[in-house]
Protein backbone atom coordinates (compact mmCIF):
# COMPACT_ATOMS: atom_id res chain seq x y z
CA UNK A 1 0.00 0.00 0.00
CA UNK A 2 2.28 2.86 -1.17
CA UNK A 3 2.29 6.54 -0.56
CA UNK A 4 2.71 8.42 -3.65
CA UNK A 5 4.33 11.85 -3.20
CA UNK A 6 3.82 14.93 -5.86
CA UNK A 7 4.96 18.29 -5.31
CA UNK A 8 3.42 20.97 -7.40
CA UNK A 9 4.57 23.01 -10.44
CA UNK A 10 3.06 26.10 -8.73
CA UNK A 11 4.87 25.48 -6.06
CA UNK A 12 8.18 25.67 -8.00
CA UNK A 13 7.69 29.48 -8.46
CA UNK A 14 9.46 31.54 -7.31
CA UNK A 15 7.10 35.25 -8.48
CA UNK A 16 10.24 37.28 -7.47
CA UNK A 17 10.25 41.15 -8.95
CA UNK A 18 12.26 41.61 -12.26
CA UNK A 19 13.66 37.74 -11.64
CA UNK A 20 12.63 35.32 -14.41
CA UNK A 21 11.46 31.97 -13.66
CA UNK A 22 13.60 28.92 -13.96
CA UNK A 23 13.02 26.56 -16.61
CA UNK A 24 10.01 24.01 -16.70
CA UNK A 25 11.91 21.37 -17.96
CA UNK A 26 14.79 21.88 -15.14
CA UNK A 27 12.19 22.31 -12.97
CA UNK A 28 10.33 18.79 -13.75
CA UNK A 29 13.97 17.91 -13.62
CA UNK A 30 14.56 19.05 -10.15
CA UNK A 31 11.60 17.31 -8.88
CA UNK A 32 12.57 13.88 -10.38
CA UNK A 33 15.73 14.11 -9.48
CA UNK A 34 14.36 14.74 -5.67
CA UNK A 35 12.47 11.39 -5.23
CA UNK A 36 8.90 12.92 -6.28
CA UNK A 37 6.91 10.65 -7.70
CA UNK A 38 4.64 13.22 -9.42
CA UNK A 39 3.90 16.50 -10.48
CA UNK A 40 0.78 18.22 -10.17
CA UNK A 41 -0.45 21.11 -12.68
CA UNK A 42 -2.94 23.74 -10.90
CA UNK A 43 -5.49 25.92 -13.50
CA UNK A 44 -5.34 28.86 -10.98
CA UNK A 45 -1.70 29.79 -11.59
CA UNK A 46 -1.30 29.02 -15.16
CA UNK A 47 -4.14 28.65 -18.12
CA UNK A 48 -4.87 25.93 -19.94
CA UNK A 49 -2.81 26.64 -23.02
CA UNK A 50 0.50 26.95 -20.98
CA UNK A 51 -0.91 23.77 -19.09
CA UNK A 52 -1.14 21.60 -22.59
CA UNK A 53 2.56 23.00 -23.45
CA UNK A 54 4.28 21.33 -20.38
CA UNK A 55 1.86 18.09 -21.04
CA UNK A 56 5.54 16.37 -22.67
CA UNK A 57 7.11 16.70 -19.56
CA UNK A 58 5.57 14.03 -17.80
CA UNK A 59 6.71 11.46 -20.62
CA UNK A 60 10.37 12.97 -20.59
CA UNK A 61 11.19 12.61 -16.97
CA UNK A 62 8.51 9.80 -16.47
CA UNK A 63 6.63 12.19 -13.05
CA UNK A 64 3.36 11.02 -12.59
CA UNK A 65 0.80 13.92 -13.26
CA UNK A 66 -2.02 15.34 -11.05
CA UNK A 67 -4.37 18.34 -12.26
CA UNK A 68 -6.24 21.11 -9.89
CA UNK A 69 -9.28 22.77 -11.91
CA UNK A 70 -11.07 26.11 -10.70
CA UNK A 71 -14.03 25.66 -13.10
CA UNK A 72 -16.13 28.99 -13.08
CA UNK A 73 -19.06 27.27 -14.27
CA UNK A 74 -20.78 23.57 -14.67
CA UNK A 75 -19.52 23.17 -18.37
CA UNK A 76 -16.25 24.92 -17.65
CA UNK A 77 -14.99 21.78 -15.84
CA UNK A 78 -14.82 19.58 -18.78
CA UNK A 79 -11.50 20.71 -20.65
CA UNK A 80 -10.02 20.41 -17.61
CA UNK A 81 -11.07 16.62 -17.28
CA UNK A 82 -9.12 16.32 -20.65
CA UNK A 83 -6.18 17.49 -20.05
CA UNK A 84 -6.00 15.13 -16.68
CA UNK A 85 -6.42 12.34 -18.85
CA UNK A 86 -3.91 13.59 -20.83
CA UNK A 87 -1.38 13.79 -18.28
CA UNK A 88 -2.29 10.24 -16.44
CA UNK A 89 -4.08 12.01 -13.35
CA UNK A 90 -5.76 9.46 -11.35
CA UNK A 91 -8.49 11.89 -10.51
CA UNK A 92 -9.19 15.94 -11.06
CA UNK A 93 -9.10 17.95 -7.70
CA UNK A 94 -11.94 20.46 -8.43
CA UNK A 95 -11.59 24.63 -6.34
CA UNK A 96 -15.23 24.98 -7.70
CA UNK A 97 -15.55 28.75 -8.61
CA UNK A 98 -19.46 28.20 -8.31
CA UNK A 99 -20.55 29.72 -4.89
CA UNK A 100 -23.94 29.86 -4.17
CA UNK A 101 -25.19 31.10 -0.35
CA UNK A 102 -27.10 28.17 0.56
CA UNK A 103 -25.98 24.67 0.87
CA UNK A 104 -29.58 23.52 -0.83
CA UNK A 105 -28.37 25.64 -3.92
CA UNK A 106 -24.68 23.97 -3.82
CA UNK A 107 -25.94 20.55 -4.14
CA UNK A 108 -26.90 20.79 -7.72
CA UNK A 109 -23.76 22.48 -8.97
CA UNK A 110 -21.80 20.03 -7.14
CA UNK A 111 -24.01 17.26 -8.85
CA UNK A 112 -23.50 18.41 -12.17
CA UNK A 113 -19.93 18.47 -12.00
CA UNK A 114 -20.07 15.13 -10.87
CA UNK A 115 -22.29 14.22 -13.93
CA UNK A 116 -19.73 15.89 -16.09
CA UNK A 117 -16.98 13.80 -14.57
CA UNK A 118 -18.71 10.47 -14.81
CA UNK A 119 -19.49 11.31 -18.71
CA UNK A 120 -15.60 12.16 -19.31
CA UNK A 121 -14.39 9.10 -16.97
CA UNK A 122 -12.29 11.08 -14.21
CA UNK A 123 -13.09 11.15 -11.17
CA UNK A 124 -13.17 14.19 -8.77
CA UNK A 125 -12.01 15.20 -5.57
CA UNK A 126 -13.27 18.60 -4.10
CA UNK A 127 -10.53 20.41 -2.36
CA UNK A 128 -11.20 22.06 1.25
CA UNK A 129 -10.05 25.17 -0.01
CA UNK A 130 -11.38 28.82 0.35
CA UNK A 131 -12.92 31.16 -2.00
CA UNK A 132 -14.65 28.20 -3.69
CA UNK A 133 -17.83 26.06 -3.07
CA UNK A 134 -15.92 24.66 -0.03
CA UNK A 135 -14.93 27.80 1.36
CA UNK A 136 -16.08 27.07 4.89
CA UNK A 137 -15.86 24.15 7.08
CA UNK A 138 -19.81 23.87 8.29
CA UNK A 139 -21.37 24.06 5.07
CA UNK A 140 -18.41 21.86 3.65
CA UNK A 141 -19.88 19.31 6.34
CA UNK A 142 -23.70 19.63 5.15
CA UNK A 143 -23.01 18.73 1.31
CA UNK A 144 -20.92 15.94 2.41
CA UNK A 145 -24.08 14.40 4.13
CA UNK A 146 -26.29 15.70 1.25
CA UNK A 147 -24.25 14.11 -1.33
CA UNK A 148 -22.75 10.90 -0.18
CA UNK A 149 -20.49 10.45 -3.39
CA UNK A 150 -18.75 13.69 -2.70
CA UNK A 151 -15.08 12.84 -2.16
CA UNK A 152 -12.72 15.48 -0.53
CA UNK A 153 -8.95 16.53 -1.14
CA UNK A 154 -8.18 17.25 2.44
CA UNK A 155 -6.10 20.81 2.34
CA UNK A 156 -6.58 21.47 6.45
CA UNK A 157 -4.71 24.57 6.69
CA UNK A 158 -7.77 26.63 4.63
CA UNK A 159 -10.22 25.59 7.27
CA UNK A 160 -7.87 26.51 10.27
CA UNK A 161 -7.84 29.61 8.79
CA UNK A 162 -11.43 29.41 7.85
CA UNK A 163 -12.60 28.56 11.54
CA UNK A 164 -9.62 30.73 13.12
CA UNK A 165 -8.65 27.48 15.21
CA UNK A 166 -7.02 27.98 18.33
CA UNK A 167 -4.71 25.92 20.08
CA UNK A 168 -5.81 23.52 21.89
CA UNK A 169 -8.37 22.29 18.81
CA UNK A 170 -11.27 21.86 20.79
CA UNK A 171 -12.93 18.23 20.51
CA UNK A 172 -15.65 19.81 18.24
CA UNK A 173 -13.35 21.25 16.04
CA UNK A 174 -11.10 17.71 16.06
CA UNK A 175 -14.67 15.82 15.12
CA UNK A 176 -15.49 17.47 12.40
CA UNK A 177 -11.53 17.02 10.75
CA UNK A 178 -12.03 13.93 11.49
CA UNK A 179 -15.51 14.26 9.14
CA UNK A 180 -13.73 15.58 6.72
CA UNK A 181 -10.21 13.22 7.13
CA UNK A 182 -12.76 10.00 6.91
CA UNK A 183 -14.41 11.86 3.21
CA UNK A 184 -10.52 12.48 1.77
CA UNK A 185 -9.32 10.62 -0.76
CA UNK A 186 -5.88 12.49 -1.01
CA UNK A 187 -4.05 15.00 0.95
CA UNK A 188 -1.91 18.25 0.75
CA UNK A 189 0.77 19.23 2.65
CA UNK A 190 0.57 23.09 4.44
CA UNK A 191 0.87 24.10 8.09
CA UNK A 192 -1.31 26.60 8.93
CA UNK A 193 -2.09 28.26 12.01
CA UNK A 194 -5.45 30.55 12.86
CA UNK A 195 -4.59 33.69 11.59
CA UNK A 196 -1.82 32.62 8.56
CA UNK A 197 -2.14 29.81 6.24
CA UNK A 198 1.54 28.80 4.93
CA UNK A 199 3.94 29.33 8.06
CA UNK A 200 7.58 28.42 8.12
CA UNK A 201 8.39 24.92 9.50
CA UNK A 202 11.74 25.65 11.34
CA UNK A 203 10.46 28.57 13.55
CA UNK A 204 10.06 27.32 17.09
CA UNK A 205 6.73 29.44 17.81
CA UNK A 206 4.87 27.27 14.88
CA UNK A 207 6.13 23.43 16.67
CA UNK A 208 2.47 23.32 18.01
CA UNK A 209 0.80 23.41 14.55
CA UNK A 210 3.21 20.96 12.72
CA UNK A 211 2.20 18.32 15.34
CA UNK A 212 -1.58 19.21 15.06
CA UNK A 213 -1.02 18.96 11.37
CA UNK A 214 1.10 15.62 10.79
CA UNK A 215 -1.54 13.94 13.57
CA UNK A 216 -4.02 15.03 10.93
CA UNK A 217 -2.38 13.65 8.26
CA UNK A 218 -1.34 10.27 10.12
CA UNK A 219 -5.50 10.13 11.47
CA UNK A 220 -6.19 10.80 7.70
CA UNK A 221 -3.55 8.19 6.50
CA UNK A 222 -5.37 5.39 8.95
CA UNK A 223 -8.65 6.24 7.63
CA UNK A 224 -7.55 5.84 4.07
CA UNK A 225 -5.58 2.70 4.75
CA UNK A 226 -8.57 0.85 5.84
CA UNK A 227 -10.77 2.21 3.05
CA UNK A 228 -8.59 1.29 0.09
CA UNK A 229 -6.97 -1.61 -1.16
CA UNK A 230 -3.77 -3.22 -0.44
CA UNK A 231 -2.41 -2.12 -4.09
CA UNK A 232 -4.15 1.18 -4.32
CA UNK A 233 -2.04 4.61 -4.64
CA UNK A 234 -2.29 7.14 -1.83
CA UNK A 235 -1.44 10.65 -2.95
CA UNK A 236 0.33 12.99 -0.94
CA UNK A 237 0.68 17.04 -2.38
CA UNK A 238 3.65 19.20 -1.35
CA UNK A 239 2.04 22.66 -2.18
CA UNK A 240 3.74 25.39 -0.33
CA UNK A 241 2.94 28.40 -2.46
CA UNK A 242 5.02 31.46 -3.40
CA UNK A 243 4.22 34.72 -1.93
CA UNK A 244 1.84 35.92 -1.27
CA UNK A 245 1.01 32.44 0.57
CA UNK A 246 4.85 32.65 1.52
CA UNK A 247 5.29 35.14 4.40
CA UNK A 248 7.84 37.88 3.43
CA UNK A 249 9.60 40.49 4.98
CA UNK A 250 10.17 44.14 4.76
CA UNK A 251 12.62 44.12 1.21
CA UNK A 252 9.75 41.01 -0.31
CA UNK A 253 12.27 38.25 0.56
CA UNK A 254 10.55 34.80 1.80
CA UNK A 255 11.30 33.79 4.93
CA UNK A 256 11.92 30.59 4.23
CA UNK A 257 13.54 28.15 2.20
CA UNK A 258 10.22 26.32 0.36
CA UNK A 259 12.66 23.76 -1.73
CA UNK A 260 14.08 22.61 1.56
CA UNK A 261 10.42 22.60 3.21
CA UNK A 262 8.86 20.94 0.60
CA UNK A 263 11.72 18.30 1.11
CA UNK A 264 10.62 18.44 4.55
CA UNK A 265 7.37 17.88 3.83
CA UNK A 266 8.19 14.56 1.72
CA UNK A 267 10.15 13.34 4.71
CA UNK A 268 7.11 13.57 7.22
CA UNK A 269 4.74 12.14 4.96
CA UNK A 270 6.19 9.24 4.65
CA UNK A 271 7.38 8.58 8.33
CA UNK A 272 3.70 9.14 9.14
CA UNK A 273 2.38 7.04 6.54
CA UNK A 274 4.57 3.93 7.77
CA UNK A 275 3.32 4.88 11.69
CA UNK A 276 -0.22 4.83 10.32
CA UNK A 277 0.42 1.75 8.97
CA UNK A 278 2.32 0.27 12.06
CA UNK A 279 -0.79 1.26 13.87
CA UNK A 280 -2.98 -0.50 12.10
CA UNK A 281 -0.60 -3.74 12.34
CA UNK A 282 -0.93 -3.08 15.75
CA UNK A 283 -4.98 -3.25 15.61
CA UNK A 284 -5.01 -6.39 14.17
Amino acid sequence: MPLRIYQSLWATEQRRPGVPERPVAERFDRVRDAGFDGMAIDLGAMDLEAALAVVPEFDRTGLKGLLTAFPTSIEDLRPALRLARDIGSPFCIVIGRVMPLAVADMIPVIRGWLAIAAEEGVPLQFETHRNCITNDLFSTLLLMDAIPEMRLSADLSHYVVDREMMQPITSDYQDYVGRILDRSDSFQGRVANRCQVQLPLHFPQHRVWIETFRAWWRQGFQSWQTRFAPDADCIFLCELGPRDYAITDQNGDELSDRWAEALLLKQWAQADWTGALATDMMRQ
